[in-house]
């Protein structure tokens, strides 16, 4: 028998013994009469009446019975206030236990297999702060502590700590009724036991660990802050460090909120996106791109052409690309809004004051209520021998490296199969170069599923890239004009010469300059932050790449929002940042676009799924385009149409899933997308095919078989 249908029977049981209490329900009178009986048994054996009192209490809560009231006034009556007190909180307790501990064997993996995704920001902050939740409810008796039980069991929080925190929290609504119980010739009514006063007392009691986790907060904070002086004015209401994404979104909010704001950057605004990462590489995967499809014209019903190539004009298009791109992320445009720009090289004195020092020697320092570091990340650079005797290359230094060349690289290695080594491998292969990439793991593009990686690699190879996988870098070096880098591959060392060198392995968070260390603020791969963006000083927050956990221009604008709102209205409420959805793309040609699980990261999370798929061979618009490779892949809850994660390989995918973003966002499932017009012929129809998929594998089959002898009974068959 299924665990939810034994929960089922058991619920059954439960409302018959409900009912049947229903039909004879206690009273005063009743209670009294009880308690003259076991009054005479107790005198003569008590602990066995104390011993059948405490076995009926456990049973009644673990089955959440309507008589738990009455039987605590009995225990009061007959045992008295210290001894009544023991035996209900102790048996109420481990009731709500078992209560607790059957909920969550029966029903715990069925809820979580159903609606495991939308549990995950609850299942966090029960880990978080489950017990001081609970502790909260307990203290409350209008919350009903049969919905507790089941419901805690649910999550995460250990049984242990469940048993202990009911303990503590029903012990004072337990003592007011074990009190009544020995005043039970007294009372006149059981609503008599609990007047409004303590209701209300219960109320405020309930509210007090708010107000005492309220407390600690300050008492930290005072702690945190006790070496510094704070100033009696500020400067600025904001400083922002960093004009990269993070940065400029910070800047702008606070300017849009007329808080007085200066971001402060060392080189270049628009940061690593504008200058080294998304606008010079699209511009480069947009020629490179070109130039395939001149070889491959023939696939249109034209000539192919071998491109001539200069190289030269490819770097000064993407210096003009940038150069168009640069007025929205100027000096002048964002001192038009209010905002005040320094350029130079910024440093946190004190929590409140940014030291800023200029080119000229000069320095200057602002006060400021709260801090946002956005300093970005770099290029990693593995500690491998012999690197800088070979004058590597970057994502970041490339650009200017080979921007007076009038001819691509004739021999390039491309170290990385992460994304940025992807799309660089691919682009340098189409402008001419003979590249080699080279990548430690079994596979290139690694985080996404193994289907995925290996379209990308015959991608790339069908480019003319010799992918190595499974290659390990162990040296690199110079022989006379020769350079070189051994591998190791399984023990078999091999050597691959090259006339330059991409090093893509991965980026690194700028952490060091700052005056992070001097504050003691942790900061390890990523500047550590709290689900508000704070870091170990609350007024001092961080936001894009060097806060992580995702490097991402989308990303760190999408943190700078929460974290600037949070430092300029915090004292009012404060957001947390919300990671549910998010998107990314690997802009090979065709793009790799993803948004939330893929199978492989379901697998390892041990989430319950079904695949849908949609080849893009069968789409009209994909076949008119010469683009026809690819799928679209989504996986959804069993048996639900609900979105977990979409993958999209092909043309513009990381357009075509805006759709599905949209709709995991505001939890839309394909049945919503299915019933939406798509524009004919579009390759966001895709979308509209692949729900259409799905509704066909979940169509019932009875439904169909009745509906066909209706419409042949109709024609009169």
């Amino acid at each position: 028998m299924k665990k939810p249908t034994i929960f089922f029977a058991l619920v059954c049981l439960v409302a018959v013994l409900v009912w049947h209490i229903g039909r004879t329900a206690p009273d005063l009178a009743l209670l009294r009469t009880y308690l003259e009986a076991f009054a005479e048994q107790k005198a003569q054996s008590p602990f066995l009446v104390a011993t059948l009192f405490f076995l009926t209490y456990v049973a009644v809560t673990a089955l959440s019975l309507p008589i738990a009231v009455w039987l605590t006034l009995a225990i009061g009556a007959l045992f008295g206030f210290g001894w009544g007190l023991v035996l209900v909180s102790f048996a109420s307790s481990i009731g709500a236990t078992l209560a607790f501990l059957v909920s969550r064997y029966l029903l715990s993996d069925w809820v979580h297999e159903r609606f495991g995704s939308r549990l995950t920001a609850i299942d966090e902050g029960v880990r978080r702060d489950g017990a001081f939740y609970l502790f909260t409810l307990r203290l409350i008796p209008v919350v009903p502590f049969f919905a507790i039980n089941l419901l805690m069991g649910l999550t995460p929080i250990r049984a242990t700590t469940f048993y202990a925190v009911s303990q503590m929290g029903m012990l004072a609504g337990t003592a007011v009724y074990v009190n009544a119980g020995t005043q039970i010739g007294r009372l006149e009514s059981i609503s008599g036991i609990v007047s409004p006063q303590i209701l209300l007392s219960f109320a405020l009691l309930g509210v007090f660990p708010w107000l005492a986790r309220f407390a600690l907060g300050l008492v930290k904070r005072r702690r945190v802050y006790a070496r510094w002086k704070k100033p009696a004015r500020y400067d600025r209401n904001l400083v922002v460090i960093g004009g990269g994404a993070a940065g400029l979104v910070s800047a702008y909010v606070a300017a849009a909120t007329k808080a007085r704001v200066t971001l402060v950057e060392t080189h270049r605004m628009g940061g690593d996106c504008l200058n080294f990462g998304c606008v010079p590489s699209k511009a480069l995967i947009r020629s490179a791109k070109l130039a395939h499809q001149m070889r491959t014209a023939g696939d249109y019903g034209l000539e192919p052409a071998a491109p001539v190539i200069g190289f030269r004009k490819v770097f000064e298009r993407i210096r003009q690309v940038i150069a168009a791109i640069e007025p929205h992320d100027s000096v002048e445009r964002y001192e038009g809004l209010g905002v005040e720009v320094l350029q130079g090289r910024a440093r946190i004195v004190d929590p409140w004051t940014v030291e800023v020092h200029f080119d000229d020697g000069s320095a200057r320092r602002l006060t400021t209520r709260s801090i946002i570091v956005a300093t970005g990340a770099a290029p990693f650079i593995p500690p491998l021998p012999g690197l800088d005797d070979v004058s590597h290359l970057t994502s970041d230094t490339l650009w200017d490296a080979f921007a007076e060349r009038d001819e691509a690289p004739r021999r390039l290695v491309v170290l990385g199969g992460g994304p940025i080594g992807c799309e660089l491998a691919q682009s340098f292969a189409r402008l001419g170069s003979a590249v080699t990439q080279v990548e430690m793991l079994p596979r290139v593009l690694s985080r996404e599923d193994s289907e995925v990686s290996e379209f990308a690699r015959r991608t790339l190879e069908a480019d003319g890239v010799r992918v190595l996988t499974g290659h390990r870098a162990i040296a690199c070096g110079v022989t006379g004009s020769e350079k070189w880098i051994d591998l190791d591959a399984d023990g078999v060392t091999s050597r691959v010469v090259f006339d330059d060198i991409i090093v893509a392995v991965g980026r690194a968070a700028r952490l060091h300059g700052f005056g992070l260390e001097e504050l003691g603020i942790p900061a390890r791969r990523v500047i550590e932050t709290n689900e508000y963006l704070e870091t170990l000083y609350p007024n001092i927050y961080a936001a894009g790449d060097v806060a992580g956990p995702y490097q991402f221009t989308h990303t760190a604008a999408h943190q700078a929002w929460f974290a600037s709102v949070n430092a300029l209205f915090g004292f009012v409420r404060r957001f947390r940042v919300d990671y549910r959805v998010i998107p990314w793309a690997t802009f090979m040609d065709p793009e790799v676009a993803r948004v939330g699980l893929n199978e492989q990261e379901a697998r390892e999370r041990g989430i319950a799924y079904e695949v849908t798929r949609y080849d893009l061979a069968d789409l009209d618009r994909a076949i008119t385009d010469a683009s026809a490779a690819g799928f679209v892949k989504v996986l959804t809850e069993r048996g639900r149409d609900r979105i977990l994660g979409v993958t999209i390989v092909g043309e513009h995918a990381a357009d075509v899933l805006s759709e599905f973003v949209l709709a995991m966002k505001h939890g839309l499932g394909l049945n919503k997308i299915l019933a939406t017009i798509h524009t004919y012929p579009t390759l966001a129809e895709a979308n509209k095919f692949v729900a259409g998929e799905w509704r066909k594998a979940h169509v019932n089959p009875v439904v169909i078989a009745w509906l066909e002898r209706l419409h042949a009974w109709r024609r009169g068959r």
